[in-house]
């Protein structure tokens, strides 16, 4: 019912460390959004200019969502009384996962975070210090509070801050376990007024599931609570607080199994095997079940299905189907409640962001959520919950929030132009992540064979480890058996050895077809017989391309450790990887929200126009492979015949060669790196045939692809995806030798995922 992996991933100690503190220790930074460059920018940020905004505060204490952060500022605030399922370990040994909500709120919704741990369990003294800090923010989301000292805060910091406050771990399971519930009532054909329900966990997830559906219709006497000492009934007095007590009823149930006779719903947010098969075949036609224990459900899908094949299941786990995870609700409950500087998050912006999701997963799901999730996503039994990577999401819920914080009082200030917020939104969202989380899932659903050439490197090893215990396939390394060992050992995977497959060239009962095959194809080359023996038996590069010819491996990475001028010619011992063979090296860039990719960073020298159209191509083949619609641009330094120059007239022949060749997708040249990115800058030439800024830039040589390339991730810190070797036969990549594991892992599902192969 959290935020959480498949169980498919398995994540070893080392790596966990290892990610918490490679680049840099912890999990984010913070970076300034104005110039700081001149002396100018320095008086404008501090003294003088900063007296301005100051003044303009203190006399209109509203302006300050205007001059400040404090819009798009939450407070993650916890005492590390909770810790996910680790329980009572203290404030300093929460901080990993504040830092880890406070990055999801900027990944899925744009949101800044600051997370906040504070050294005390007493009730009072956290109201104290976060009503201290309310001038900071805009929103405060409270985690990982033990209960019943969670309620008591939230309560009273709901009634002395007027900016939203709002416990996760209560309304962040139950707006979620609520969209999933109208759904499966919906499949199921029964009103939520009539049902009757069984929750197993009185703490504070479960009570807060309980209330906010029935605020929704839910009838009070239709529910029954259970905790570890069975039913809480009206006269019990055994283990109850004014927060139970609020919710019991007259029964004559005792047991969770007497409770369980003849409910429509069961909800779960308790322990793993707390539910029985028997318990799911008492329950009424169609039962729905909502597993949602941490880390493993009070039952399995499975062990529902065996005895009720007519139940609806959800857990929290996203290895089963209709995951109840939170990341679908808080960051997008807080988008739309910081968009209209709200001054509370309300039960009715809880209900339109359970009923903004409801409706988003009846509808028809994009090719490439399907991607990403491994599965073809229809409405039904299995999908009643949207996947935390629909796209969709920012700009579907957040307005619905806003819409009811609007219509309830709460909101400051209320969105005018609700068409113009929606497209504002759909702006704000940084591809980067979508982009690789299509290409793992697309490498997940391939289960390749994957060879790892150099197995000499830590890094490479770490990946290749990597890749088995994640579920990608199987993780082949090129390497001497020992050295692996003691790397693996080096690096704290020593127990990994057991589960890649380590292939030594010296050993390989292949070796004898390897040899042939290298002859026959070099033989013509001037390689004699025992050259090319040597090639096989001692470049790992050459013996991994070999094992890739032969079927000995589905995809093939490396170039980690040698350049790749020199990488590219020894896998160009097996394959044909020449500019006149049709191969092409095209690079993502990622930066500020904006993907384009760039080519050719790797085989093309001097590109002649019919090398560019090919260039070109390639690059509109990989953009769809990413999920683009490709508008491809010829770079120069002149547009459209001006400046005249010799340079420039190839890069306008290749436009030339595509209206030959009439290919499907948006072209245009030449122009300078302004006119084919910038709207502004392109309105000067309405005759253009891009409908929009370029995706695709083809440059007109390989040196001006690799200092553009190169040039944007030292100075700018974009993110850089490549380059991609495309055009090929096989599914080969090449790393660079600056590659970290999450480079060499990323190629690898590139690989996989056979985004560059033409097989």
């Amino acid at each position: 019912m959290t935020e959480k992996t498949s169980r498919s991933a398995r994540i070893t100690p080392e790596e966990a460390l290892a990610y918490h503190m490679e680049p840099r220790p912890g999990k984010y930074d913070i970076v300034a959004s104005t110039p700081m460059a001149t002396q100018r920018d320095l008086s404008l940020a501090y003294s003088p200019g900063v007296a301005v905004p100051v003044q303009a505060i203190a006399d209109q204490p509203g302006t300050a969502y205007d001059y400040t952060t404090k819009g798009n500022m939450v407070a993650v605030v916890s005492n590390g009384t909770a810790i996910l399922g680790l329980g009572n370990l203290g404030a300093l040994a929460s901080k990993p996962v504040m830092e880890g909500k406070a990055v999801l709120f900027k990944r899925f919704a744009d949101v800044n975070a600051i997370d906040i741990e504070l050294d005390t369990e007493d009730p009072e003294e956290i109201i104290q210090a976060v009503r201290l800090m309310g001038p900071t923010f805009g929103g405060v989301n409270l985690e990982d509070i033990k209960a019943p000292e969670c309620f008591i805060i939230e309560q009273r910091l709901k009634e002395v801050m007027d900016i939203p406050v709002f416990h996760d771990d209560q309304h962040g399971t139950a707006v979620i376990c609520a969209a999933g519930l109208l759904n499966a009532l919906e499949l199921s054909g029964k009103k939520i007024e009539e049902v009757k329900i069984v929750l197993n966990g009185a703490g504070a997830a479960g009570i807060a599931c309980l209330e906010l559906l029935k605020s929704m219709g839910v009838r009070h006497e239709n529910c029954i609570m259970c905790d570890t000492k069975g039913v809480i009934w009206q006269g019990r007095t055994e283990g109850m607080n004014q927060w139970k007590s609020a919710h019991a009823v007259a029964t004559e149930a005792r047991t969770l199994e007497d409770a369980m006779r003849g409910a429509d719903v069961f909800l779960g947010v308790s322990a793993k095997g707390a539910v029985t098969p028997e318990m799911v075949q008492s329950m009424a036609d169609n039962p729905v079940i909502f597993a949602m224990a941490n880390p493993d459900p009070e039952i399995t899908p499975e062990e529902a299905h065996a005895v009720r094949p007519d139940a609806i299941v959800a857990t929290g786990r996203s290895d089963y189907p209709n995951q109840v995870n939170n990341v679908l609700g808080f960051p997008y409950l807080f988008r739309g409640a910081l968009d209209i500087h709200a001054r509370a998050i309300n039960d009715e912006m809880k209900i339109a962001c359970a009923r903004a999701l409801a409706e988003l997963a009846r509808e028809d799901v994009p090719d490439e959520v399907a991607v990403a999730y491994g599965r073809k996503l229809q409405f039904g039994r299995d999908y009643i919950i949207p996947t935390p990577f629909d796209p969709r999401l920012i700009h579907v819920v957040p307005p619905a929030v806003a819409r009811a914080g609007m219509e309830t009082g709460v909101a400051r200030r209320p969105i005018i132009d609700m068409e113009g917020y929606v497209q504002s939104l759909k702006a704000r969202m940084d591809p980067t992540a979508a982009i690789l989380q299509g290409i793992h899932a697309r490498a997940r659903q391939a289960q390749a064979r994957m060879i790892f050439a150099e197995g000499d490197d830590p890094r490479v090893l770490r990946a290749a480890v990597a890749w088995q215990r994640g579920g990608m396939g199987q993780a082949l390394v090129v390497g001497r058996e020992h050295d692996v060992k003691e790397k693996l050992e080096a690096a704290g995977l020593g127990d990994a050895v057991r589960e890649i497959t380590v292939v030594n060239a010296a050993n390989s009962r292949h070796l004898d077809a390897y040899h042939e095959y290298l002859y026959a194809r070099l033989q013509r080359r001037g390689v004699d017989r025992e050259d090319a023996h040597k090639l096989a038996n001692r470049d790992r590069h050459v013996f991994a391309s070999l094992m890739l010819a032969h079927g000995h491996g589905d995809g093939l990475v490396t170039g980690a450790t040698r350049k790749n001028a020199h990488v590219l010619a020894q896998v160009g011992q097996v394959f044909d990887l020449r500019p006149q063979d049709g191969a092409v090296g095209i690079t993502g860039v990622l930066l500020k929200g904006r993907i384009v990719l760039i080519g050719d960073t790797l085989v093309h020298e001097w590109p002649e126009p019919e090398d560019l159209a090919d260039i070109a191509t390639h690059g509109a083949a990989v953009a769809r492979g990413l999920g683009l619609d490709p508008r491809v641009a010829f770079l120069s330094f002149s547009n459209f015949g001006y400046p005249v120059s010799e340079r420039a007239i190839k890069m306008a022949e290749a436009p030339k060669v595509l209206d030959r060749r009439g290919v499907d997708f948006e072209y245009e040249g030449e122009m300078t790196v302004d006119v084919a990115l910038n709207p502004e800058s392109a309105a000067r030439y309405p005759f253009s045939r891009l409908t929009g800024p370029a995706n695709v830039l083809v440059v007109p040589a390989r040196h001006s692809a690799s200092i553009s390339v190169k040039l944007l991730q030292e100075m700018a810190g974009a993110t850089v995806i490549g380059p991609i070797l495309t055009g090929v036969p096989q599914s080969i990549q090449i790393c660079s030798t600056t590659s970290t594991v999450n480079d060499i892992l990323n190629m690898a599902a590139i690989s996989a995922g056979g985004l560059g192969a033409t097989k």
